[in-house]
C-alpha cells in the first residue's frame, strides 16, 4: 500500500478525489484567526476573516464578521454590513478580496494562448435585491474581468455560478506572488466599473451598474461557499477537514495564541518563552506552527494583550512594533532583549507573536 503524504491528505481532501480543486483558501469561511468571530471596520488592505481581505480607498463605509447565519451545508459564512448610506463617489470602490497566490493558479495558464477557462461559484445572500458585482483581475488590476450575479429574493442564500475565459494577455503571477485576485464589490464608482463579462487593461473593481450594498444604511451581503476551479461547469464544493484549512490558511497568516483567541487579546495566549541570561539578555527562539509562504512581518504582544514596542530585539534590530523577521524567518524567528538591566539571570520571560506573509 502506498504511503500517504501530508500533502496527499491536503490534495485528496472530502469531495475532492482530483487534487486542489478550489483555488479559494477558506471559501467556507470557518478560520477567523484574527477576529474570532467579532466585528471589525477594516482599514484599507486588512485581513478580516481568513485569506479576505479589506481593499478600499473611503474608510468606514462597512464592517465585516464571521457569521453562523449560512446557506445549507454550510456551518459559517462572512457577511459585510454597511455601516451609513454612502454615495460612492466615481472613483471609490469597497472589495472583498482574496488573492490566490501564483503557485496555485499556474496550471491555468493565464497570459498564454493556452489560457484554460475556470468557474467562480459561491452561496450569497443579501437584504437587498438586483444585480450585483465583482471583479478576476491580475495582481495590479492591468488586466480586469467584470462580473455580474442577480440576487433575486432578500434575506435568501442563492446560488451562484460565474463563467471566466482564461484571459492569454497580460502578466500573471506564477510563483509566490499573488497570481490571481478574485473581488466581491461593496460599492464601486462608475470611473472603475466596467463592461462585465470582457476581459480589460482599465483598472476596474465592478461592473457598470452594479447594486452599492454601502449605499444603505444597515444593508448585508453574506457570503460562503466561494470556489474557483478550473472548467466551465460548477461541480460540488471542496470541502477540505477543518484541521487542513487552517494550515493552508497560516502559511500566510500564524500567531502563538490558540485558534480561539481573537489577535492582541489575552484570551488562550499561547505565550512563547526567552530566556534571561544575564541581567541585560534575554533571548530565545520562536518557531512557526508552518513554514510560511515568504518572510513574514513578526508583532510581538505583551501578555496583557498590548504591543511590547519597548527593550526588544530581533536579531540586534531595534523594533518598534513591528519587524521583517531575520532568515530563516519562514520557519521561525530568533529574539534579544536591548534593556540595559532589569532581568533576573536563569529566569523565563513570556510573550506572543503574531506572524503575517500575506499576499
Amino acid at each position: 500500500m502506498p504511503i500517504q503524504t501530508a500533502a496527499d491528505s491536503i490534495s485528496n481532501s472530502a469531495g475532492s478525489p482530483y487534487g486542489f480543486k478550489n483555488r479559494i483558501i477558506n471559501g467556507a469561511m470557518v478560520i477567523d484567526q484574527r477576529n474570532a468571530g467579532a466585528s471589525v471596520t477594516p482599514a484599507s488592505s486588512a485581513y478580516t476573516l481568513d485569506r479576505w481581505q479589506a481593499v478600499l480607498n473611503v474608510a468606514s463605509k462597512f464592517s465585516v464578521q464571521q457569521s453562523s447565519t449560512t446557506a445549507t451545508g454550510f456551518s459559517k459564512s462572512l457577511v459585510a454590513t454597511s455601516t451609513s448610506a454612502y454615495s460612492i463617489g466615481a472613483s471609490e470602490y469597497c472589495l472583498l478580496q482574496q488573492s490566490i497566490e501564483g503557485f496555485n493558479i499556474a496550471d491555468l495558464g493565464w497570459g498564454t494562448a493556452n489560457a484554460q477557462t475556470v468557474t467562480l461559484s459561491f452561496q450569497v445572500r443579501s437584504s437587498l435585491t438586483g444585480t450585483f458585482g465583482g471583479v478576476i483581475s491580475n495582481s495590479n488590476f492591468s488586466r480586469c474581468y467584470p462580473f455580474t450575479y442577480t440576487i433575486s429574493s432578500a434575506n435568501t442564500y442563492e446560488s451562484k455560478t460565474v463563467t471566466i475565459a482564461g484571459d492569454t494577455s497580460g502578466t500573471w503571477d506564477t510563483t509566490n506572488g499573488a497570481g490571481i485576485l478574485v473581488s466581491f464589490s461593496l460599492g464601486s464608482g462608475s470611473t472603475v466599473s466596467g463592461t462585465a463579462g470582457a476581459w480589460s487593461s482599465t483598472l476596474y473593481t465592478s461592473a457598470t451598474g452594479a447594486t452599492s450594498v454601502v449605499g444603505t444604511n444597515g444593508a448585508t451581503l453574506y457570503i460562503t461557499g466561494v470556489q474557483l476551479e478550473k472548467g466551465t461547469q460548477a461541480t460540488a464544493f471542496d470541502y477540505r477537514p477543518v484541521g487542513a484549512e487552517l494550515v493552508l490558511c497560516q502559511r500566510y497568516f500564524t500567531k502563538s495564541q490558540s485558534w480561539a483567541g481573537a489577535v492582541g487579546s489575552t484570551e488562550g495566549q499561547g505565550l512563547i518563552a526567552w530566556y534571561a541570561v544575564t541581567t541585560a539578555v534575554a533571548a530565545g527562539w520562536a518557531s512557526h506552527k508552518v513554514s510560511m509562504r515568504t518572510q513574514p512581518t513578526i508583532t510581538i504582544y505583551k501578555q496583557d494583550g498590548t504591543i511590547n514596542a519597548t527593550n526588544r530585539f530581533i536579531d540586534g534590530a531595534a523594533v518598534t512594533g513591528t519587524t521583517t523577521c531575520p532568515e530563516p524567518g519562514i520557519e521561525g524567528f530568533r529574539y534579544v532583549s536591548n534593556a540595559s538591566s532589569g532581568f533576573t539571570a536563569g529566569t523565563y520571560y513570556q510573550f506572543y507573536y503574531t506572524a503575517s506573509a500575506e499576499l
